[in-house]
């Protein structure tokens, strides 16, 4: 009793480890070859199926709305309610190939419900975030981010396996509206025990928040540190979509992968980098999160020129080289956003300038996944040709994707290690 009484955020901290987790899961179903496996049912060209998963990044631009919401405490109610619509919707995602409706109608509820369940699961991430990390101790966030990173990488292995494999079964089998079916239901499981993490979660009492001023967020804009750790963060956002977005499709179509292995990859993948993220973690909480960057991209940067030779003739070893190569990566740089922003900004500043971080490189992913969909057209249209080489489009992006994490690396090195840390 009197331990609890020390530290009464204890079993909220377990929670929220909980909570990201199921979070994980479901993002698991809803992004690359799962949501591929859904548009190739509908009939959507490999294009169109990237520029969808990009949504994913076009969802976070909307975390601007965290900005006009960040002073409406207590935090968790609406957080909850936004989240439980949000996930609804990703459930639904699953049943619109079964609706006795045109391809195009199918097409436009495909597009509504990600595209909705995106933006509102963005809108509250940035507040819900903050909600959770101020239960945890400041000179323990890199630990505790590790911590949370390694829970949700074994169990999303556990689950992508199990998805994967009622997918490739009723695919199989010739009933894969079945498949959708099950899958369909079990997110709606998933929604049910992840709302049940927000509702017994604590927050810290606050003061009300002041009402929002369009002024303080001209403010961010003029803060010249927070404007220059956002520009990592589009750069590696327009880095990762502009050739992750087409990855599913490319699993699916292209290299033959069936779901039931693009799931073994992402095992592989996720244990790696589960493995990796708390020895990744002290590094940061001892030499800080930009040194640790230097690591981390590094890697990236070798992952997308790996990623630029994987073709059909070698895919079934070399993707899995890259994939794994990219895990390791994120297990530093997924966590680093939070990370940079409470090391360089102010603490009454942090929820907005995470929300603003988070919307400029949200639309930089989107819009990069946007303007390279004719290149990949093109390329796909010219019988997997560029200027006479025979390159598929995947190869090229790959290519670009390199390109910019070396900037980012040199950017790293010129301006963001000469930033003051917060106090």
């Amino acid at each position: 009793m009197e331990a609890r009484l020390k530290d009464p955020y204890k079993s909220s901290r377990l929670l929220y480890i909980i909570e990201a987790a199921l979070e994980y899961f479901i993002a698991i179903a809803v992004g690359t070859v799962y949501l591929a496996k859904i548009t190739k049912q509908i009939g959507l060209s490999d294009s169109v199926t990237g520029i969808l998963t990009s949504f994913v990044s076009l969802g976070c631009g909307f975390q601007i709305i965290a900005i006009f919401l960040a002073h409406k405490k207590p935090v968790k109610r609406w957080v909850t309610v936004f989240h439980v619509i949000s996930q609804l919707l990703f459930s639904a995602m699953y049943f619109v190939p079964l609706l006795p409706i045109s391809k195009a109608g199918q097409t436009i509820l495909l597009i509504i419900s990600l595209l909705l369940a995106q933006i509102l699961h963005n809108a509250i991430n940035s507040p819900k975030i903050n909600w959770y990390m101020s239960l945890v101790d400041e000179n323990k966030r890199g630990r505790f981010t590790a911590n949370k990173e390694i829970v949700s990488l074994l169990g999303g292995m556990v689950f992508s396996f199990a998805l994967g494999q009622v997918m490739d079964y009723f695919t199989e089998s010739e009933k894969i509206n079945t498949g959708f079916i099950i899958c369909g239901v079990m997110l709606l499981f998933l929604t049910g025990l992840h709302t049940l993490t927000l509702v017994f979660a604590k927050e810290k009492p606050s003061e009300k928040g002041k009402g929002f001023k369009f002024r303080e967020v001209i403010s961010l804009f003029k803060d010249k540190t927070i404007l220059k750790v956002i520009l990592v963060f589009v750069f590696w956002n327009i880095a990762s979509y502009i050739t992750t977005s087409f990855m599913g499709a490319y699993q699916l179509n292209d290299l033959g992968f069936t779901t039931g292995y693009s799931s073994i990859i992402i095992i592989v993948g996720s244990l790696l980098r589960a493995v990796f993220s708390r020895p990744i973690g002290k590094f940061a909480d001892k030499f800080s999160f930009c040194k640790m960057l230097y690591i981390c991209f590094g890697i990236e940067a070798l992952a997308f020129l790996v990623a630029s030779i994987v073709a059909p003739s070698n895919g079934t070893y070399m993707f899995v080289v890259y994939y794994i190569l990219y895990c390791v990566g994120c297990a530093g740089v997924n966590s680093s956003i939070i990370n940079l922003i409470y090391d360089y900004v102010d603490y009454e500043k942090r929820t907005s300038a995470l929300a603003l971080v988070n919307t400029a490189s949200g639309f930089a992913g989107f819009f990069a996944t946007l303007a390279v969909s004719p290149l990949v057209e093109y390329i796909q249209g010219n019988g997997n040709k560029l200027f006479g080489f025979n390159l598929y489009a995947q190869q090229v992006l790959a290519l670009i994707s390199f390109v910019f994490v070396v900037l980012i690396i040199i950017y790293l090195a010129t301006v963001i290690s000469k930033l003051k840390k917060h106090q």
